[in-house]
Formats: C-alpha cells, sequence, structure tokens
C-alpha cells in the first residue's frame, strides 16, 4: 500500500489514514533508553514514532508493514551511535 513519512512531531497521518489503517486491536512496544521511540502494530499498518528526532512513519499494507523492523533496527542504531559520538560541534569561547 504505502509508506508515509511525517518529518515533524506535529505532523500526523490524515484522518483518512488514521480511519482507514489504525482501527482495531493494537499492540505497543517502546525502544530506546527513555522510551522515545514507540512501535505500535495494527491489523494493516504500522506506526513508528522517534519523539528524539521527531520523526513519524506509518507503514501500511501487507509488505510495507514488514518494513517497519528495519526502519526500527535503524532508528536504534543511531539513537545508539550519536550516544557514543561526542558533541560534533562545539562553542567559539571554549
Amino acid at each position: 500500500m504505502g509508506v508515509f513519512r511525517y518529518d515533524s512531531k506535529y505532523a500526523a497521518p490524515t484522518k483518512e489514514q488514521r480511519e482507514r489503517y489504525m482501527q482495531g486491536e493494537l499492540e505497543e512496544h517502546i525502544f530506546g533508553d527513555d522510551g522515545e521511540i514507540v512501535l505500535i502494530l495494527y491489523d494493516e499498518a504500522a506506526y513508528l514514532k522517534d519523539d528524539h528526532e521527531g520523526v513519524r512513519i506509518l507503514f501500511t499494507g501487507i509488505h510495507d508493514k514488514q518494513k517497519v523492523h528495519d526502519e526500527l533496527r535503524r532508528m536504534l542504531e543511531e539513537h545508539e551511535q550519536k550516544k557514543q559520538r561526542p558533541d560534533e560541534f562545539s562553542h567559539g569561547n571554549r
């Protein structure tokens, strides 16, 4: 069906998408040290929220829903790498 990416934590799936895909029973999983990544599984969709980066991704349909695991793994690895790296920028008065 499709993958819909929202690059702002204030953006969200449309009302039509919520009514069509995000209905019925759900299963919620929380990841990350501070619980900043939330995966919500529906019958026909998967919704992935990264509160640290402000990204939301809606995976719809059987084939695209399977992609959520790869994206979740990528997000977790990215968060881990950011924790291990020192701050890449420093202030000029240091």
